[in-house]
């Protein structure tokens, strides 16, 4: 058996003071830095807990991993698959997730308390990591969290535990913006153990602003006392174009011209997927809100837009947007003809209806837009779409008619017509085949099951074409452009040595 010290594969990890520092964002950009060396890349996080997650090949057919993982994929020019995150927690509560593993659901490991998983789960990890090792130049890894959290250390399997399997090269990254960053840095450094701290090659401070000449003498402190060189300082980047960390929603994000079209996104506690509006951001006149009460809704205009994002709780969910008043709001703004959107979880909550018998999600009533009704089941839907609108779609939406396009589902439950209003001739207009997608009578309401629909260029060429006109960078635009800018402010050599290390 080949050890894993003796892979072919150089590792560079990235590891940040908290949470939202910029892992996922620097890992994504040393990913097309590397490519663009000449390498084979391939990018890997051992345990992600997000509910934003894409459908990729797994040796079942297709699964899930973290869309940060799958953008980082991209970014290398590489197939996503379920090894580059081969454990997905999917938080379902605030002290319950459900658990992914090499891209299905394991019931099992899902029902078991969080500090037994990682002796369960550690060999499939391992054998993810050694085998995108033995395929690759690099692996580009990225860690969770702070690898200085010592009530973890027991049980950890995505920190340094990864790191010292992987024989890795370490950065540190901390967002200075949060303030304390040297005090982040330094505390941090002195928790490792002695064999985490010699992994550590350089410190990054992360969303600098001002003139970077004022922070001495401390970087020069810093190494001082730990040995370890800040190696970048990164200024504030808001609209990069990648997709926004898990959680963090960009509301600085102003529109480009005049604001001619406001999409406002619910968003409600469990929210997942959210990161498939990104594309929403570079529309010119398109201005993207997140909205959390019925006060910011009240100010869109009829002609505005409404979307019921995806949920990885829906019952719950639908239960906050009640406690808003925002169920309210909608229905009023559907009623004065608004356009209105729901995709997977949004979907589900327009209807009738929510039925869970088994208690997966939990029953409740819909928002009552679409003649539908949801039946949960133990079952999951992962997969890959492809499907043509209906030729006869109805305006608002109708631009989108005889549109083919391609997506992607993850959802438990199925969604069809409500039987007694079908009876009685209340109908929704099934407008992608398969129970994919439904509109009402009067055609502003739109419900789906495909995520991705804004990702697609057919659709976005149908839905703002005029507006386009060459303004909207592609993903690789985006990816080189995060490359160019690590390129410019890491000290120079520094990209180049860390493979040697």
């Amino acid at each position: 058996m080949k050890d894993h010290q003796a892979m072919a594969a150089k590792c560079i990890m990235v590891l940040g003071t908290t949470s939202g520092a910029g892992k996922s964002w620097l890992a994504t950009a040393l990913c097309r830095y590397y490519v663009r060396q000449g390498l084979k890349v391939a990018p890997f996080k051992a345990q992600n807990m997000s509910n934003n997650a894409r459908v990729v090949a797994s040796d079942t057919g297709q699964g899930e991993i973290g869309s940060a993982q799958y953008f980082q994929a991209l970014a290398a020019c590489a197939v996503p698959d379920v090894r580059m995150n081969p454990l997905l927690l999917k938080p379902e509560a605030d002290t319950h997730s459900q658990v992914v593993l090499l891209g299905q659901v394991d019931h099992a490991l899902t029902a078991m308390p969080w500090r037994e998983r990682s002796k369960h789960v550690w060999p499939q990890i391992a054998a993810a990591l050694d085998a995108l090792r033995a395929e690759n130049d690099v692996v580009v890894i990225e860690g969770a969290g702070s690898p200085a959290e010592i009530n973890l250390s027991d049980s950890d399997i995505v920190n340094m535990r990864v790191a010292e399997h992987a024989n890795a090269a370490c950065l540190l990254v901390t967002d200075i913006d949060r303030g304390g960053a040297f005090a982040h840095l330094y505390g941090t450094w002195a928790l490792l153990p002695e064999t985490g701290r010699q992994r550590i090659k350089g410190f990054v401070l992360n969303k600098f602003r001002g003139d970077a000449a004022l922070l001495a003498p401390a970087p020069q402190m810093l190494q001082e006392l730990t040995g370890i060189p800040t190696v970048a300082t990164l200024p504030m980047w808001w609209q990069h174009g990648l997709p926004e960390e898990d959680g963090v929603f960009d509301d600085r994000c102003t529109a480009q011209g005049t604001v001619k079209l406001t999409v406002a996104v619910i968003a409600y506690p469990r929210i997942s997927n959210l990161d498939e509006f990104q594309p929403l951001k570079n529309i010119p006149g398109l201005k993207l809100q997140w909205v959390r009460s019925a006060s910011e809704l009240a100010r869109l205009r009829p002609a505005d837009w409404v979307i019921l994002p995806g949920s990885k709780a829906t019952a719950a969910d639908l239960a906050w947007l009640r406690a808003q008043a925002l169920d309210a709001a909608i229905a009023h703004h559907a009623g004065q003809g608004g356009s209105v959107l729901g995709v997977c979880g949004g979907l589900q909550m327009l209807g009738e209806a929510l039925i869970d018998p088994d208690g997966i999600d939990g029953n409740a009533p819909g928002l009552g837009l679409l003649p539908l009704v949801t039946l949960f089941a133990s079952g999951k839907t992962v997969r890959h779409t492809q499907a043509t609108f209906a030729s006869d779609l109805a305006a608002p939406w109708s631009a989108l008619a005889g549109v083919r396009v391609a997506g992607y589902e993850i959802h438990q439950g199925s969604t069809q017509q409500h039987p007694a209003m079908a009876r009685a001739g209340e109908l929704a207009r099934e407008v992608l085949p398969g129970g994919v997608a439904w509109q009402n009578t009067a055609g502003n309401v739109l419900g789906l099951y495909l995520h991705g629909l804004f990702e697609d260029a057919a659709v976005l060429q149908a839905l703002f074409g005029a507006q386009l006109n060459g303004k909207v960078p592609t993903l690789d635009a985006v990816f080189d452009g995060l490359a160019d800018y690590i390129d410019r402010h890491f000290e120079p050599g520094v990209l180049e040595a860390l493979p040697a290390n």
